[in-house]
């Protein structure tokens, strides 16, 4: 496999590429002018399984081998114009070094994740006793469209929270690669309140990108966040999320089915929403507006959100499961330019919604005074009789792990 060093001058030309301020501190990767592909044998030929370490820029196509167990020592970046595939039954062990140990594929690179239900592909932690924030999850880049976009200067990209890497663009269909039966696992982390990686970032993610089949299990962060992006997701499952377990910014559009949320470390919202980075400014003028079918999303039991959307983020919501939650539905008016209730009803909408263990099933938070403010029934419609939320057991099976 060719994983090399590269040197400092070219990390951290490539990490200040940037619009938006970042003071995440520079990766620097020593160039040591090796192939990094040192295999450890079990010993005469039986044993122990083979060992392999991963660090470092991949700069061609390259391909795991699953009867290595490879160690994720550092930062792993796919470069641009290289593919890595990662076969069926791959397993990954990260050293437990927090936000600086993450797996990242630039813009124009690909990952195949090519895993089954009988052999998932599964990044994990190396830790004795491992633990949300061992290390840093998955970060793809793609070519996609965010709102962080000037369209009067296209060539000012935003930047990653952790590492200042370069994503967005104009590519709605962007194609970043394949995931199929991948379990992300003790991920997630912060170096600050703005800077945080989540157990599956996805920053400007393109339509021509297929993810499929997909479990983050407990993050010291969100659980996945769509950073902008077209990409479209199937077969989510997130359970014990410490902050929020499904989070969009920055203008994301795509559309999530059967999604499955259960926050066993008493986590934040189960959905957060935003139309743009409140951090920032909405440049491009557009707003989040995905649609989400078949989720069941269950609480700890505590005053939480399952659903919280501000910021004026859209979206429109079909046969959704609420449990354990004490607050069901959150619309919040925020932002002065961009009025989350405005949206209602062809763009933010719920149909077909049960509640179970819901003080407020709908709550509504009005910032500027709105005349007429929305109540429950113009928001969610339908009939909760009609909302059996996502068949977890049925496309969870055998690849999933602590779901109750």
């Amino acid at each position: 496999m060719k994983i090399r060093f590269l040197s400092s001058l070219l990390i951290i030309a490539l990490i200040t590429v940037s619009c938006e301020e970042d003071n995440t501190p520079d990766i620097v990767i020593n160039d040591n002018s090796v192939v990094n592909n040192t295999t450890t044998d079990g010993g005469n030929g039986g044993g122990d399984e083979d060992t392999a370490d991963l660090f470092g820029f991949i700069t061609e196509d390259t391909t795991l081998d699953p009867s290595i167990r490879y160690r994720l020592a550092a930062a792993v970046f796919v470069d641009e114009g290289a593919t890595l595939t990662i076969p069926a039954g791959t397993v990954i062990e990260a050293e437990p070094n927090g936000v600086q140990n993450y797996i990242a594929v630039l813009r124009g690179s690909q990952i195949q994740i090519n895993g089954t239900a009988n052999n998932p592909v599964i990044m994990t932690s190396a830790a004795n006793t491992p633990g949300p924030g061992d290390w840093g999850g998955l970060v793809i880049l793609g070519q996609s469209t965010t709102n962080l976009i000037d369209p009067n200067n296209p060539d000012d990209l935003p930047t990653s929270e952790v590492g200042q890497l370069p994503y967005g663009g104009s590519i709605a269909a962007d194609n970043s690669g394949t995931i199929s039966y991948l379990r992300l696992e003790y991920v997630g982390g912060a170096l600050n309140g703005t800077q945080e990686l989540n157990g599956l970032s996805l920053y400007a993610v393109g339509s021509g990108t297929t993810i499929n089949n997909v479990q983050v299990f407990q993050c010291s962060d969100d659980g996945i966040e769509f950073f902008g992006g077209t990409v479209n997701v199937n077969n989510l499952a997130i359970v014990g999320a410490e902050d929020d377990s499904v989070d969009w910014t920055e203008g994301y559009t795509g559309t999530i089915t059967d999604v499955y949320v259960e926050q066993t470390l008493d986590g934040d919202s189960g959905f957060e929403m935003d139309g743009f980075n409140t951090d920032f400014q909405n440049s491009g003028g557009f707003v989040s507006r995905p649609t989400i079918n078949n989720a069941t999303v269950i609480g700890s039991g505590d005053n939480s959100r399952a659903f919280r959307l501000r910021a004026g983020t859209g979206g429109i919501f079909n046969n959704v499961v609420i449990e354990a939650f004490g607050r069901g539905v959150v619309v919040e008016d925020d932002t002065a330019g961009d009025i989350t209730s405005n949206n209602i009803p062809a763009d933010l909408q719920f149909t077909d919604v049960s509640f179970t263990g819901a003080t407020d099933e709908f709550l509504y938070v009005d910032d500027f005074s709105n005349p007429t403010p929305p109540v429950q029934a113009d928001v969610i419609g339908g009939s909760a009789a009609n909302a059996t939320g996502t068949d977890i057991a049925t496309w969870g099976a055998g690849w999933t792990v602590g779901i109750n």
